[in-house]
This record gives structure tokens, C-alpha cells and sequence, in this order.
């Protein structure tokens, strides 16, 4: 269970690294996120898509358009889907990939002490679904009296939804990407824990981070369950800002 945990929560970064802007950052509580592993506290990460396999050698694009080399070793721990072991030489171009290790920033370059991928087409799925079976991105403007919402998506693409009387809000941790948006799911949003607080509309503020499922209603997203980031939630050590915050992302309307 204690690895199975491991690669639940690796998962869970990587589908968040894709779908915000791919960043380089320090592991964010890595008590937490590599289920206590000590070898893991303090790495730095880096995401994006796969461009390149050459050997024990990856090329990745950023969502930024930077390109990173990631080196591995035998000692690379490299898992795919639903947390497999495989070989680097089994990933291919399109693939999402987050890679844990020691940076060099200057040189663009990775040194992986343990890789995670997502196979291409889950990654394209997961993409088309987002506006549509899930939503996650930050709220920027509130109609109350409308029912209505704007969120910043996590792909820079800004769109209202709308609430109804099947949906409920939540406090809680938003699960970047969405548990089944990576290990072979469904590419769905988040669902909130069954510790989250019950919470109004009227609790939700310009700023907050939001995640969850729902379905298109007449051409509007509607979550049925709507969960909103516990106060201190994808703060950086140092603070930093935010996770999510787009950077050079065009802004559009709707889902498409």
C-alpha cells in the first residue's frame, strides 16, 4: 500500500504539470507527495511532452515550448500508466512525463532519480475532456445572481460555468488533473476527499482554485460536485504564488 500510495500521488502531479503550465519547481511537500520517501525530499521536477527517446536519454517540451534533456540510469525508477515498471526505451513521442531528480538549470538538463509517463493517447483525451466532463483553473469572477462562474482554465482557456440544484461545493484539496485523468481512467476531474467541508457559493472567492466533474448542460459546464482549495493550498515554499497561474496562455471562451 505504501507504494501503491507513491505512485498514486506521482501520478497526480504529473496529470497537474500537464494540464497548468509545466514549471521548474521543488518537490511541494514531498511528505505528502512521495509518500514520505526521504530519497525524494527536496528533488526538483520538471514536465512536459515527450519529444525525443535516444537511448536512456528523453527530450521533453515544456508546455512553454522549452526543451529539457532527462537523463536516466539504471537506478531511475520509470513508471507508466497505473504506476508500471517499464524502461525508458518502452516511452515514446507524444507521451506525458514528469521527471523527479537533480536539476541543471543552465544546461536544461534532468538527472532522474524516478520518471513517470502517461501514454500519449490518455494525454489527448484528458486534454479534449477538460471544459467538458471536468474543470479545474482558477476563479476569476463570480455572478451569484446568475449562477454563474469564470474560471481560468489550467490550459489558459477561460470559461463559465454554471451551477444548478444537483450541484454542491466543497473544501478540500483539488487533486490537480483528476483521479481518473491518469493510471488508465476515465480523463475526469477532481473529486473531492470524503473529509472535504461543505461550503456555499457564497464562500468561493475571486482567486480560489477549483476542481471537479460534471457534464455540459445546454452548452455550459456544470460540475456536480465543485471543490475549492483549502486556505494555504499550492502555496510554493518561499511563496512563490500559485500552482496554476498561466503564463503567455491565450485566453479563449467556452468549451469547444
Amino acid at each position: 500500500m505504501r507504494r501503491r500510495g507513491i505512485e498514486v500521488a506521482m501520478l497526480a502531479v504529473l496529470a497537474g504539470g500537464m494540464l497548468f503550465p509545466a514549471r521548474m519547481v521543488k518537490a511541494q511537500e514531498p511528505g505528502e507527495q512521495m509518500g514520505g520517501r526521504a530519497q525524494f525530499a527536496g528533488m526538483q521536477r520538471v514536465m512536459g511532452e515527450v519529444t525525443a527517446v535516444n537511448g536512456a536519454n528523453l527530450t521533453i517540451k515544456t508546455e512553454d515550448g522549452s526543451s529539457f534533456q532527462v537523463t536516466t540510469t539504471d537506478n531511475t525508477r520509470v513508471m507508466k500508466g497505473r504506476g508500471v515498471s517499464v524502461k525508458v526505451t518502452d516511452l515514446k513521442v507524444g507521451d506525458g512525463l514528469m521527471a523527479v531528480g537533480n536539476l541543471d538549470a543552465p544546461n536544461k538538463t534532468m538527472h532522474a532519480a524516478m520518471v513517470v509517463a502517461q501514454d500519449a493517447a490518455d494525454m489527448k483525451k484528458m486534454r479534449e475532456n477538460l471544459g467538458k466532463t471536468y474543470i479545474i483553473g482558477k476563479v476569476t469572477a463570480i455572478d451569484a445572481d446568475n449562477a454563474r462562474m469564470t474560471v481560468m482554465r489550467s490550459d489558459g482557456v477561460s470559461q463559465t460555468i454554471g451551477f444548478d440544484e444537483t450541484t454542491s461545493f466543497k473544501r478540500g484539496r483539488v487533486m490537480r488533473g483528476g483521479g481518473g485523468g491518469f493510471g488508465g481512467g476515465d480523463a475526469s476531474g477532481s473529486a473531492p476527499a470524503p473529509s472535504a467541508e461543505s461550503i456555499t457559493l457564497a464562500d468561493i472567492k475571486v482567486g480560489d482554485q477549483v476542481g471537479g466533474q460534471g457534464s455540459l448542460k445546454n452548452g455550459v459546464f456544470v460540475p456536480a460536485v465543485l471543490t475549492v482549495g483549502a486556505p494555504g493550498q499550492g502555496r510554493r515554499r518561499g511563496g512563490e504564488g500559485q500552482p496554476g497561474a498561466t503564463s503567455g496562455a491565450a485566453a479563449g471562451t467556452g468549451a469547444k
